[in-house]
Formats: C-alpha cells, structure tokens, sequence
C-alpha cells in the first residue's frame, strides 16, 4: 500500500486490537480448557508422551508444530499462573490464566494483521476512489480485519484461528507476488499447525503446477508443455518433504507415527462434532433420532435396547444409529471423496485451460 494508505490501516488494526481487549472477561467455550490442557501437557511431559496422555478427555489432536507452538506459550504462562501448568488441574480458569490466554491470541494475531497488509499490496490500487470508503484495500482490510465470525470463535469462544488464517493469507499473498517457493513453504507450515487445511491442498497444487511449473505460455494463454521445469517440482516436493520431516519425524524416531496420526483423524468421533457441524450426516443423524422417537411411540423399538444419543458428542466415541444404517469411517471417506472429486476436476481444469 501506499504511504499515504498507511494511517487507515493501522487505524483499523488498532481498533479491532483494542476491541479484542474489551472482549478479554466475556464467556468461553470448552476449546478454553482445551487448549490450557494443551499447554499442561507440552510443558510438562517428555514429547514422547504428548500424544499419549489422557487425563483430561480433550487430548492433544493438533499436528506438531502446533503443540510446540503451545509449548512456547507454555513458558510465558509460568509467569502468570503456573497453576495452569498442572495436567491434573482440569477446567483451571483463574483470573491470570484467562487474561494470559485471551493475550495470548490477540498477540498472535499480529501475523494476521501483517498477512492482511500484505494481501491489500496485492489488489491494483490504481482505480481512482474519491472517497477512502471505496477503495477495494480499505474493503479488503475491513473484512477481514472486523470479520465479525472470527471476533466471537477467536476472541469469545476461544481459538487460534486469526493465527492459522494468517498463515493462509501470507501463503496466498506470496503466491499473487510470484514468490512461490516462499508461499508454499508457508501453506506446507500451516498444514503442521493444524490439518483441517488439507483441502484447500489441491488448489494450491494445480495453482503451483500452472503458475511456477510450468514457465512459459503460448500467445494464446496456453501451456507450453515443453516448459515444464522438473527443477521447480523437486524444489516443491523438497519443500514439502522438509517441513513434514521437521514435524513429524521426532514421532517416526520414536516409533508414535501411527499414535499421532490417530490422534490427527479420529475417525470415531461424532459425525456431527459437537452440534455445530452443517453437513449431510447432521441431516441423516436427524432423520434417524426423528425415526427413533417415532418407532418409541408406535411400539416398534425396544426403549431400553436405545443406545445412547451421542452422535454430536466432540469426544472421540464410536456412535451407532437405531433405525437408518451405521455410518463406517471408511464409508464417510468415501461419500467425501466423491462429493469433491468433482468440483476439484472441474477448477482443476479451468486452471489449465486458461
């Protein structure tokens, strides 16, 4: 941006900090204790017990980087309550605790403000604008600045995902800069710190084949097949090779790979994790609890051989359904697959053919 653009942005990003601040006592969710236990774990127990222990029933089921991650945390936190250190003290929430974790995310969220400053240098500013509220950077950067879901799941429920997002959103600022290599060793990274990025994987993968493997087009935007750089393709698969030897290799040496990577998919838990899930299984759950109640009343099903209602439980159990079939891991994996083979084919070949 330019310098006269300067001011606004650190206006808003001021702003939205000083907000967060005020949000510090509101409510927060179980992720609270989540992550304190996290931090109990990381900093007091040998890594090779991290993805073991189970005191508390939310154990650690984030990727490596993100566990040494709340292990420098860890060693800030001593200094506020080292209380809070305490495996065994489950839900710990004194006043220090609460205020060194709600700072904890606001202070990692300076990335994100840089992340965000760096995707507005991105957008073509040459666009006349007589007012500052039309400029597509000022817009951009209150989007996602003031983006009002990730004020309550961050700064009320309790996450890190301001964080993680801006990972995401430098990788992508990267890339629209053409420093590819640095943009994908940030998405490789962010994939460590927490795996539910996965899919965004394949976009960035066809972006990477048509943008930096392959170096030259025809006049009329097509690819030169003779182009193609195996060059630049090692140094991708390279890139990916280190950062996922750096995080999980540790694990390998120690024997705990297929532990943690049980711990990364918990196929048993609850399709509908927590309540909160918006997918088709919410919808197949409803209809067989709505055949439940309804085979009760008609005397068509045994009430006391009912199992237990726990198919939107976030702990890792095994559910099984009353009237509709039991849907296996293998099974979701599958619809899954399916239900993005096909849109990814089809932006997969619009980026090649154009």
């Amino acid at each position: 941006m330019a310098a006269g653009g300067r001011g606004w942005f650190r206006a808003l990003a001021l702003g939205v900090s000083f907000l967060k601040c005020l949000l510090i006592p509101a409510y927060y969710s179980t992720d609270f204790e989540v992550h304190r236990n996290w931090l109990a774990i990381t900093h007091n127990l040998p890594l090779s017990q991290w993805y073991y222990e189970a005191t508390s029933e939310w154990t650690l089921d984030y990727p490596p980087f993100f566990a040494w991650f709340e292990y420098v945390l860890s060693h800030i936190a001593k200094y506020f309550d080292p209380q809070m250190l305490v495996v065994e003290n489950l839900n710990y929430a004194s006043r220090a605790t609460i205020i060194f974790q709600r700072l904890s995310v606001i202070f990692t969220d300076t990335l994100f403000i840089y992340a965000v400053h760096e995707c507005c240098r991105c957008i073509n500013g040459k666009r006349a604008a007589k007012d500052i509220l039309e400029k597509p950077t000022f817009i951009l950067a209150v989007l996602l600045l003031w983006n009002f879901g990730l004020l309550i799941v961050d700064h009320i429920h309790f996450q890190y995902n301001g964080f993680l997002f801006g990972l995401m959103l430098l990788s992508v600022a990267r890339l629209c800069q053409k420093r590819y290599l640095e943009g994908a060793l940030l998405f490789a990274v962010l994939l460590h710190f927490k795996h539910i990025y996965v899919y965004v994987a394949p976009a960035y993968g066809v972006y990477l084949l048509r943008s930096y493997c392959f170096t030259a087009n025809n006049a009329d935007g097509s690819l030169k097949w003779r182009s193609f750089s195996f060059l630049h393709v090692t140094l991708l698969g390279l890139i990916v090779c280190l950062v996922s030897a750096l995080s999980l290799g540790p694990f390998l040496v120690l024997g705990q790979l297929p532990q943690v990577i049980s711990r990364l998919f918990p196929f048993k838990r609850g399709l509908c994790h927590a309540y909160w899930a918006p997918n088709f299984w919410a919808l197949y759950n409803a209809m067989d609890k709505a055949l439940t109640i309804l085979g009760l009343k008609c005397n068509f099903l045994d009430g006391t051989k009912i199992p237990k209602a726990s198919m939107t439980g976030g702990l890792v159990q095994e559910f099984q359904h009353t009237v509709l079939p039991s849907v296996t891991p293998l099974a979701t994996l599958i619809c899954t697959f399916i239900a993005i083979l096909g849109p990814e084919a089809f932006y997969s070949a619009l980026f090649f053919v154009h």
